[in-house]
């Protein structure tokens, strides 16, 4: 099944007022994008509870989605850092066709900066794949630049509620990395890193630590990258001023 996303609305002349609904992940993630004319949502990397918010929220009142945040690489050419941005989102026999979140002029203009942006799909799924072998079997199967677990979901409430979606995702963890388990279980339900946990980790297998600071050094570049795409998510269009809001879940 296709789905397409909604057209772009104007009010007469003007540009619509309405805000635009940032979905995220990660709680770093949501303080970069964060701003006038955005309300972000935080879902602690877990699908249902993405789902859950999205559900006490009026489709209404938002003019458009755009999932945003770092994603895990599939294809074997882009590295910890290159920016994706959506030509569809693929979750299982679905596809969610998205609206770019960028122009032609603008991605021109980010490469002139040596920051690789390229067009391509998105994977859904509900659970963090981590294995080289797993990532490979998913691009085999679904052609995906990369792979998170918010895009599908928001691209379903846009679709939905008949409103634009887009997604821009840059790789923290490329195809030719495995992401650690303590990676993977080391965030907290406010989305923020155990630290602490993190720490246990370490210090009851020292041989993880190698890959941790391998997959840190990956995720940092990443959000360096992603904050410098901030300035993208509402292209050259000028809103009304809007206040600013951040609704995460519930602090551990």
């Amino acid at each position: 099944m296709i789905v397409e996303a909604g057209a772009a609305e104007t009010v007469g002349s003007r540009i619509d007022p309405r805000p635009v609904l940032i979905v995220t992940g990660l709680v770093q993630e949501a303080r970069i994008a964060a701003g006038p004319g955005m309300i972000v949502i935080c879902s602690s990397s877990d699908p249902q509870q993405l789902r859950e918010l999205l559900a006490t929220l009026d489709p209404t009142t938002f003019r458009g989605v755009i999932s945003f945040g770092v994603a895990g690489g599939l294809d074997p050419s882009l590295k910890s850092g290159d920016v994706v941005v959506a030509t569809e989102v693929m979750s299982g026999d679905t596809r969610f066709l998205a609206a770019s979140a960028l122009n032609e002029e603008m991605i021109a203009s980010a490469a002139l900066k040596r920051r690789r942006i390229v067009r391509g799909g998105l994977a859904g799924v509900e659970e963090v794949i981590a294995a080289k072998a797993c990532k490979a079997a998913l691009h085999s199967m679904t052609g995906a630049a990369a792979v998170d677990m918010e895009s599908h979901i928001a691209a379903a409430y846009a679709a939905k509620a008949g409103i634009p979606f887009a997604a821009l995702r840059v790789i923290s963890d490329p195809a030719h990395r495995a992401l650690p388990e303590l990676a993977k279980s080391a965030v907290k339900p406010n989305g923020d890193i155990d630290l602490r946990k993190v720490l246990r980790g370490i210090a009851r297998n020292p041989r993880t630590l190698r890959a941790l600071v391998s997959t840190g050094i990956d995720f940092n570049r990443a959000l360096r990258s992603l904050r410098s795409c901030r300035g993208f998510l509402l292209g050259n269009e000028v809103l009304m001023p809007v206040e600013d809001v951040l609704i995460t879940a519930k602090a551990a």
